[in-house]
């Protein structure tokens, strides 16, 4: 795998129609819901690209302190169905974290995550941190590490 992580101005074309292509796909089609993917948030995030020879599969957003929650943070985690129990979705958490902590010089980090996924982000030291919590009609739970 390669992995590319760049800011929304360094995103080529195909890049960006790649990476939105990939959203649509897990969080709209296969999740069956319709929200607002195109959030104004691209902008100020980081994008963790990982790619299978040509093909996108893994993709995550980075922030900043600041940008999303107080604490840097994660969002739009993914990895395309085919490529699911392959443990890409390990390395591409453990990528994102160590970002952060290395690059970005931060240790906390939140996010907004999906009830169902609390004990993958439980392997990787987040705790879950307030109520869950309703989001685009799928229930969440913020966690923190």
């Amino acid at each position: 795998m390669e992995w590319k992580i760049k800011q929304f101005t360094e995103l080529s074309i195909d890049e960006l129609y790649a990476l939105l292509q990939l959203r649509a796909e897990v969080f709209v089609v296969e999740q069956d819901c319709v929200y607002q993917d195109i959030d104004g948030k691209d902008q100020k995030s980081l994008h963790l690209l990982g790619y299978q020879g040509k093909e996108l599969i893994a993709y995550a957003r980075i922030f900043h302190k600041g940008d999303y929650f107080q604490e840097a943070s994660i969002g739009r985690i993914i990895v395309k169905l085919a490529y699911r129990k392959m443990d890409i979705g390990q390395r591409l958490l453990d990528y994102s974290i160590n970002y952060i902590n290395f690059t970005l010089q931060e240790q906390k980090i939140r996010i907004s995550a999906q009830k169902y996924l609390i004990k993958f982000y439980q392997k990787h030291g987040f705790q879950v941190d307030g109520e869950g919590y309703l989001e685009d009609g799928i229930p969440h739970v913020n966690m923190i590490l």
